[in-house]
């Protein structure tokens, strides 16, 4: 089989369309992502995803942000509403927090297994701070690089104990910004012992994990350009932090990068990235990052096969039993249907 194409893509709407059909049989790129655009009823996506992987031909990974509050794309009367990480942990204690946030990811991973999404772009291991943007804050899982690891690793292995695989983001870290990367360039000029010590500190910890998202975020004792698009900060990743799994991009389409979408993307596959993140649908973008992006690749192809080889067949979970335990451990409602 051909290699297929260093891009994750998304499409338009809530069925896929005979156009985008053909498209993404010629382009064949890795793996999916779902938002809400996408998403209707339980039985419209199961369909969406089954089509997805017939167009190219392979049980290709398909992707959701379904961390909760204002990051979920699947919403109540069919799937669960989470409130966000940061307020569920709120004044627990761990191991409760740790043990609250693997239940609340397995129980998301099972939602997702179902309709056959298998990825799922959690866990965060930013640390929140007083500076940190409140469009990230209340999604980060603490306040401490200890606090954080373990926080994430126990989310991480959730995801996995409901058949669904992590992508440990933002690497190195966004916690220590207040401006949002969807919007404009973040800066941090910490010094490098600080960053090892705080901000770096849990993606080392955590460099096990089978993917993993770049952030676009300058630091600038290291380089003037943002992680996705700089050498020197993914030889960090790779060298320094002990990353070893599948690196993909954050949404390339994200205004804190200039140029346009193809040169960005370019220049991501050239800092050392293995895969293009793409969102938005928009099929003239899709369309040039397919003709001049290049397939993955081999060494790319060799740390997807080793995440891939972590989705396992959905496993049998007791969902009373995880929701009553979870409730148990918050002291009141778990989450809100609708």
């Amino acid at each position: 089989m051909a290699r297929p194409g260093a891009y994750i893509m998304g499409c338009a709407g809530p069925h896929l369309t005979p156009s985008e059909a053909a498209f993404f049989a010629d382009a064949r790129p890795w793996g999916f992502i779902l938002f809400a655009r996408n998403i209707e009823t339980p039985d419209q996506t199961a369909t969406l995803t089954a089509d997805l992987r017939t167009a190219v031909g392979w049980d290709a990974p398909i992707l959701i942000d379904q961390e909760g509050g204002r990051v979920q794309r699947m919403w109540a009367p069919h799937w669960r509403n989470w409130r966000p990480a940061f307020d569920q942990v709120a004044g627990l204690d761990d191991p409760a927090a740790e043990r609250s946030l693997h239940l609340r990811s397995m129980l998301i991973a099972h939602e997702l297994r179902s309709i056959g999404i298998d990825v799922n772009c959690t866990p965060l291991a930013d640390i929140a701070s007083d500076d940190t943007h409140p469009f990230l804050r209340n999604r980060c899982y603490g306040t401490t690089p200890e606090q954080v690891t373990r926080r994430a690793r126990a989310a991480a292995t959730g995801n996995i104990a409901g058949g669904v695989l992590p992508v440990l983001k933002h690497i190195p870290g966004h916690g220590s910004t207040g401006v949002d990367s969807h919007v404009g360039l973040p800066t941090v000029d910490s010094p490098p012992d600080h960053l090892h010590s705080w901000d770096f500190a849990p993606f080392a910890a955590l460099s096990d994990l089978p993917m993993g998202m770049t952030n676009h975020v300058v630091f600038t004792a290291y380089d003037s350009q943002p992680t996705t698009i700089s050498p020197r900060m993914i030889r960090l990743i790779r060298e320094e932090l002990g990353f070893t799994g599948l690196l993909m991009t954050d949404d390339i389409s994200m205004e804190a990068l200039g140029g346009t979408v193809l040169e960005r993307g370019q220049a991501a596959l050239a800092a050392g990235c293995d895969v293009i993140l793409h969102c938005n649908g928009d099929m003239a973008e899709m369309v040039s990052l397919a003709t001049h992006a290049g397939p993955m690749s081999p060494a790319a192809i060799t740390r997807a096969e080793a995440a891939l080889t972590l989705r396992k067949p959905q496993p049998p979970i007791d969902i009373p039993a995880a929701e009553a335990e979870l409730a148990a451990l918050l002291q009141g409602e778990v989450y809100v249907r609708g």
